[in-house]
């Protein structure tokens, strides 16, 4: 969990959070499988051991809006469980995904008598903050293009890994997700992807998408 406030966060305190959830409940999801369905009420914090969680609300016309993809070592429900507001949010597996999980009772117990792991959480939280403050930037772009290029960027930053032909997205991205995430549509998406296959810029396999030129993609928004 890798967020910069735990630099003042002892190994003590990040290892009492630990060990928190894994005294929950361990459930594994398949890929497709809901974590917290539609339309229900978030049922507790969930730990992330392994695998993917897509994040997403439906929009008034009945599309999927990606929020953000959750990684292991986040939480899920954190923000409801501090506030108490429940937005809705839809959790599902991108890919074979286990969790611990507890009750939010269990858990705001567990803040009240642990104070020294309240600071990896606000670490999270600030963390998700800053996550949805670049989602925010990046649409400010002004063409489908140049917030295409943003999204990859930020994505390869997060699940980044370097293989021989470049640095590869490991989180499973369909077209309309990142449509959804962009503000575009899907058609115009699948357009700017192939655009950047044929630059040679990035290419795009079974979901994941592989950036080739990192360099030349930042130029694109250097000159926007």
């Amino acid at each position: 969990m890798a967020y910069n406030l735990y630099m003042l966060t002892t190994k003590q305190d990040l290892q009492i959070l630990t060990e928190f959830f894994l005294g929950g409940t361990f459930i594994e999801y398949k890929k497709g499988d809901f974590v917290v369905r539609p339309g229900s009420d978030e049922p507790g914090v969930f730990y992330i051991a392994s695998g993917l969680v897509k994040a997403y609300d439906i929009t008034k016309y009945g599309e999927e809006n990606l929020l953000i993809i959750r990684k292991p070592g986040d939480l899920l429900g954190l923000t409801w469980a501090i506030t108490g507001e429940n937005r809705h949010i839809i959790y599902e597996a991108l890919l074979p995904t286990s969790v611990w999980h507890v009750s939010r009772e269990k858990f705001l117990d567990f803040i009240r008598t642990n104070p020294s792991a309240a600071l990896p959480l606000v670490g999270m939280l600030t963390e998700m903050y800053r996550l949805h403050s670049i989602r925010i930037l990046n649409l400010e772009y002004r063409t489908v293009r140049e917030r295409l290029i943003a999204f990859l960027l930020d994505m390869a930053e997060r699940f980044g890994e370097s293989t021989p032909e470049g640095l590869l997205i490991s989180a499973p991205l369909r077209h309309q997700d990142i449509a959804s995430s962009i503000n575009s549509s899907r058609e115009t998406t699948s357009r700017e992807i192939a655009y950047l296959e044929r630059q040679e810029l990035v290419s795009n396999e079974q979901l994941l998408i592989t950036i080739k030129d990192t360099e030349k993609l930042r130029d694109y928004l250097v000159g926007s």
